[in-house]
């Protein structure tokens, strides 16, 4: 059956298991916690985000630290940008014992992972959860990751999504080998389970050859939801073939509509029912007892606490290219994004929102470090209510990634003031009706491949 839109927001939110949030700046803050090495921090966010009655967190991974500039860690170590990385299997686990209700997200990557490696995490998760578990699906983005695995370069732009692909194609069966009804517990004629109701997924890829079956049961959601952020075109095809929610990164709201219906008609074209998934733009929320308190935050965060060559850092992590020999005032010319692979969707972003005028190192710079990268809602927790709600009624988006200005004090305020008032609206629930994440969403259970009956194995 068709899934209907929902007439509320699906709220996300965005995490680092880091001494910083997205914004590479926040550990700055004189009010953020500093205790991220401590399992209490990580605890402490995900029950400020369920009182506020989110759907899901998750977090955003890399597996090296920023090294590209100047071919070394020096100035990531140095000016805090983005140099610790927690192993999420560990922190999510935790996490999970310390709420009931939130969805559990945790980005792993189709390139350094193997495939029944990652669907036997996810599906312990979503297992220990009680059925919370959601993927973000990346495929890694520069040679410092490649190295750290024993690789010397990154794949191509083309090659990792067609790995990603079969990864995605082999998690899947691993996840669907064992059927819901497999599972008899007969204690008295001593079988445990039905060997016809497990199967072994039997893949024999380009990339991978895989036996299985997984050692984990079918799992409460069937499959743990899927999130996926591409923004190339290739990006935004994989994500219509099997994301449920689509991360996004468009830096106003007219590009954020048109997003919206481009990705809408991917989805369709690949066969699936748009409405099933959710498209969620990332901003940033600064909330305050009054307008004035929200803009002093504001042009707090903006002006005061990036370091510019922490900028430069992530930005030459981003793009896998190594900007330690540019100035941060030279001019973004067509030869420099034919010369670097991994800039030219950037710089169109950043373009379109800017216009015509000239774009400097600088300014692409912060786009990735600073509160430059997403829109922003700032004011009163009306008046980012209303903003919100102008988004979401004009098909702009789903809902909401929000990234946090610095830890636990960004989420705070968001609960505090503008949850309320987006709950008067009927824009955010008041409680959790479902038991899976998936039924939060409103998405349905996915039929297994294996079944049967697959319907029967969708209820």
């Amino acid at each position: 059956m068709p899934t209907p839109r929902s007439d509320q927001l699906t709220l996300v939110a965005f995490l680092q298991a880091s001494n910083v949030s997205v914004y590479s700046g926040s550990w700055r803050y004189p009010s953020a916690a500093s205790d991220f090495l401590d399992v209490r921090y990580y605890q402490r966010i995900a029950r400020v985000l369920e009182e506020g009655t989110f759907d899901l967190l998750f977090f955003d991974d890399r597996l090296a630290m920023p090294s590209i500039h100047g071919d070394s860690p020096a100035d990531a170590v140095r000016y805090g940008a983005r140099p610790v990385k927690l192993d999420l299997s560990t922190v999510l686990g935790a996490v999970a014992g310390a709420t009931e209700h939130i969805g559990l997200g945790a980005t792993y990557s189709t390139t350094y992972y193997q495939p029944f490696h990652v669907a036997r995490v996810f599906a312990t998760l979503d297992h220990l959860s009680g059925g919370r578990a959601a993927w973000n699906v990346v495929t890694s983005v520069n040679d410092a990751e490649a190295q750290n695995f024993g690789v010397k370069e990154h794949l191509g732009h083309g090659t990792r999504y067609d790995r990603a692909e079969e990864f995605i194609d082999v998690v899947s069966k691993l996840w669907d080998s064992w059927e819901d009804e497999a599972i008899v517990a007969d204690r008295v004629n001593g079988v445990f389970a039905d060997p016809e109701r497990v199967h072994e997924v039997a893949h024999q890829g380009e990339y991978f050859d895989v036996r299985g079956p997984l050692t984990v049961p079918r799992t409460p959601q069937g499959r743990p939801v899927i999130i996926q952020a591409g923004q190339s075109d290739r990006g935004r095809q994989f994500a219509a073939k099997w994301a449920d929610l689509i991360f996004t990164g468009d830096p106003s709201q007219a590009l954020a509509r048109e997003h919206y219906q481009q990705q809408m008609e991917l989805i369709t074209e690949a066969g699936r029912d748009a409405d099933s998934v959710r498209l969620l733009p990332m901003v940033y929320t600064i909330a305050g007892e009054t307008e004035a308190i929200a803009r002093e935050k504001e042009s707090v965060f903006l002006h005061h606490l990036v370091h510019p060559m922490a900028s430069l850092t992530l930005l030459s992590e981003v793009t896998n290219h190594d900007f330690s020999g540019h100035s941060l005032d030279d001019v973004v010319t067509d030869e420099l994004v034919d010369s670097v692979s991994g800039i030219r969707g950037l710089v169109q972003g950043v373009r379109k929102h800017l216009g015509d005028r000239s774009l400097t190192l600088r300014t692409l710079a912060n786009h990735r470090a600073t509160l430059l990268q997403g829109p922003r809602f700032v004011g009163t927790g009306p008046q980012i209510a209303e903003q919100m709600e102008h988004w979401f009624h004009s098909r702009s988006c789903d809902g909401f990634v929000i990234a946090a200005t610095h830890f636990p004090g960004a989420f705070e305020d968001f609960v505090r003031l503008v949850v309320p008032e987006l709950r008067a609206r009927g824009l955010a629930r008041t409680e959790y009706t479902g038991k899976t994440l998936r039924e939060n969403l409103g998405l349905e259970r996915p039929a297994n491949v294996f079944a049967r009956d697959p319907q029967s194995s969708a209820v």
